[in-house]
């Protein structure tokens, strides 16, 4: 008997013992000193789909776009920006007025559409800016030649 009352003993030290370091470890690494960090700021890409490379004067051209980020952050608002340095032509969301070159806006969706509409009978270049509210920034860049299309195509490989 007295054997059985001394495992038991030693039993419950040793779980008390196990206790009181489990104890200490919690205090010791949830000081108050230390916050726990909570990650905002996520990297992104964006992702554009094909656009055709020849343009004519009055064309519209749809550009695809999808904003990936690495991380999930609901709270992440992104902005678009563009600046047209040849050619001339507008760029704007859907149906809403056109864009004003290196004006901000909003995005309210990270999967868009852009309409291009060439103004123009040369070729046209174009940069569009998307950050987001954290100073991060991804640059695309676009460029149309320009093709008559009031002018017959004459295939000059076709024998005679």
């Amino acid at each position: 008997m007295k054997t059985i009352i001394n495992k038991t003993v030693i039993k419950l030290h040793s779980l008390v013992s196990v206790l009181i370091l489990m104890i200490a470890f919690n205090f010791t690494s949830c000081s108050k000193s230390e916050e726990l960090e909570i990650r905002h700021n996520f990297p992104f890409e964006v992702k554009v789909l094909p656009v055709p490379k020849e343009i004519s004067n009055g064309q519209t051209v749809e550009i695809r776009f999808s904003i990936e980020s690495i991380g999930n952050y609901n709270d992440s608002k992104y902005y678009i920006r563009y600046f047209q340095f040849d050619g001339k032509g507008t760029l704007q969301y859907h149906d809403s007025a056109p864009y004003v070159p290196n004006d901000l806006y909003q995005l309210t969706e990270k999967q868009f559409r852009l309409y291009y509409t060439s103004a123009s009978s040369v070729t046209q270049s174009f940069e569009v800016w998307i950050s987001d509210d954290f100073g991060n920034e991804k640059n695309l860049k676009f460029e149309f030649n320009n093709v008559d299309r009031s002018k017959p195509y004459i295939n000059c490989n076709k024998a005679i």
